[in-house]
């Protein structure tokens, strides 16, 4: 946990006490993630140029931070701090930081299997994840398994998953066992882009320089798994995880909002049949969350109308209290919780750690292990088919009496925090650069995926049933500027993304990803090492959805491009 974070307040008195002493003088920036760049905080909440006043303010008056310093992405928002949550705020956060343990509470699950040993190890400095040569499951190492069984034809990355993993693939394991996916024969190959499929040239027209793209191929030897049957047919990519920074204000956004969206998105471009039914102008069935056997069912099995999906890449969680903080700490750590009975497992790992003599071995010399039984081989297998079965509820087995890993409290507390995270204040409006860098990325039509701004409604959330009636931090009527439309999208990149389609990722404070993750990788699996050659993805084939704006880009002059990089690092 960050122990010298700045509060809001402090923050704001500073800001004034700067703005009286000095209203011309240029300030040092503390942050901005730019190499020389100067932040003069006296226009901090002003109209500038063709900023209005609010845009200084990207998660409203409730969900900004004014913080934009190293460790910024860990501050609470004045919401968190105006109700009264500030301690729940800091217990929740130590579960997102902590390592889980098999036995030391309250930091214990990540048994018998998992993905990572703590969340933190994903989201590094609570934002994405860092590009990779290699999977080991540790900190920076943000990406998750996709492992599925490819479709015939042109779209080699759609197609199911595979059943014998868990949909996060985990290549972790406690004694005895053996992780379902050994990551020693996980191989990731980077490959370099020689030719643009469009046919543009790698070196832009304007200005001389070049740009240079890489993509990951991933590959993974039969031998890596340890399930009965060992999948067969399948093909791997990579997804990396996202920042966490302002996803509470994102759940606040209205639901009839989102579908004027996908209505206006819906008139001049594809949409994902599995969101919007373009015939009847409506949600797809598919939008919402509906019971607890579908893959988008909430925590405690509530039947949900109304509530439609915006978090994941392909969009599967409607809101962050069963998405990607409940959901994770379940499936992640394998940390169970009361509303959670089940391990995160498969039964084909769960019968093939049955059927391996040396776990059963080792389990036998241990009498106080809870897969011991009986003692007998037959016995120990059973146990251990058993209790490591997804389909087993914990809470009543004939094998061991179960304590949930996390108790409802601590569980609460881990969702004030996760709806508590603020967004940074924008940086640098006031420079002529970062207006021009605007005013070229509206003109492009950039914000036509990567709309500024929404408006927050009631923010009447979702709860599930263990924590209902608790408060959460809460942003009610607040104009924000995530800088996404929370609509799928196709890129036709190589090695594209699973699935094909692609939620628009926020913009808002990836400015400061460096100084706060020591990385600036983006796009779905980091492999774009800057905003050029994030933007220069969107052009690589000309069927992408995106292909005239970076088109545009491209034929820019280099200061002009240099003026959008600029932007994208201020908002």
């Amino acid at each position: 946990m960050n122990l010298n974070k700045t509060r809001n307040i402090q923050l704001l008195a500073g800001c004034i006490c700067l703005s009286m002493a000095a209203c011309s003088d240029d300030v040092p920036s503390t942050g901005g993630g730019q190499t020389g760049a100067v932040d003069d905080v006296s226009y901090i909440g002003k109209a500038v140029g063709n900023f209005s006043a609010d845009e200084w303010y990207p998660g409203g008056e409730l969900g900004t931070t004014l913080n934009v310093s190293e460790g910024c992405y860990e501050d609470e928002t004045p919401a968190t701090t105006n109700m009264g949550l500030t301690d729940q705020f800091n217990r929740g956060e130590m579960f997102f930081e902590r390592n889980v343990t098999i036995d030391t509470p309250p930091f214990n699950g990540l048994g018998p299997a998992s993905v990572r040993k703590s969340c933190i190890d994903c989201h590094p400095g609570y934002g994405h994840g860092k590009r990779q040569d290699s999977y080991k499951a540790g900190f920076g190492n943000g990406y998750l398994l996709v492992i599925y069984h490819p479709d015939d034809g042109a779209n080699s990355n759609d197609g199911p998953y595979i059943s014998e993993v868990t949909g996060m693939p985990q290549t972790q394991a406690v004694s005895p066992f053996l992780p379902p996916v050994d990551e020693d024969k996980i191989t990731i190959t980077w490959k370099n882009v020689t030719a643009m499929e469009s046919g543009l040239s790698m070196t832009f027209p304007n200005g001389g320089d070049s740009y240079e793209l890489i993509y990951p191929e991933v590959t993974i030897a039969p031998s890596a798994f340890n399930t009965y049957p060992v999948p067969t047919n399948y093909a791997v990519r990579l997804e990396s995880t996202i920042g966490i920074i302002g996803t509470g204000l994102i759940d606040a956004i209205p639901d009839d909002s989102l579908k004027k969206q996908y209505e206006l998105t819906a008139r001049y471009s594809e949409v994902n049949p599995a969101m919007w039914d373009k015939e009847a102008n409506d949600w797809a069935s598919t939008a919402y969350y509906t019971n607890w056997t579908s893959p988008g069912a909430l925590a405690d099995g509530t039947a949900v109308t109304g509530k439609i999906k915006r978090y994941t890449y392909a969009l599967t969680r409607a809101s962050l209290q069963d998405g990607a903080g409940a959901n994770a700490m379940w499936n992640i750590p394998n940390v169970s919780r009361p509303d959670r009975p089940k391990l995160y497992t498969t039964q084909a790992w769960a019968d093939a750690m049955s059927m391996n003599a040396d776990v059963i071995s080792a389990i036998k010399r241990d009498p106080t292990s809870p897969y011991y039984a009986d003692g007998t081989d037959e016995g120990i297998a059973d146990a251990v088919k058993n209790l490591l079965s997804p389909n087993t509820n914990q809470f009543d087995n004939k094998w061991h009496n179960f304590t949930p890993d996390m108790s409802t409290d601590n569980f609460y507390a881990f969702m004030v925090w996760h709806r508590g995270l603020s967004i940074p204040r924008a940086r640098n409006l006031n420079d002529p650069d970062v207006q021009r860098g605007k005013k070229l990325f509206m003109e492009m039509g950039c914000a036509t995926c990567h709309r500024p701004s929404w408006t927050t409604g009631d923010d009447n959330y979702w709860t599930p049933d263990v924590i209902k009636g608790r408060p959460l931090p809460k942003y009610p009527k607040q104009k924000i500027y995530p800088y996404s439309d929370f609509v799928q999208h196709k890129l036709y990149m190589a090695n594209d993304i699973h699935g094909s389609w692609c939620r628009t990722t926020p913009l808002w404070g990836r400015g400061l990803s460096l100084i706060n993750t020591g990385a600036e990788d983006r796009l779905h699996d980091c492999r774009a090492r800057n905003e050029v050659e994030a933007i220069m993805w969107h052009c690589y084939s000309k069927k992408s959805q995106a292909y005239d704006s970076a088109y545009k880009f491209y034929n820019l002059p280099k200061a002009d491009r240099d003026a959008v990089v600029k932007f994208l690092r201020s908002i």
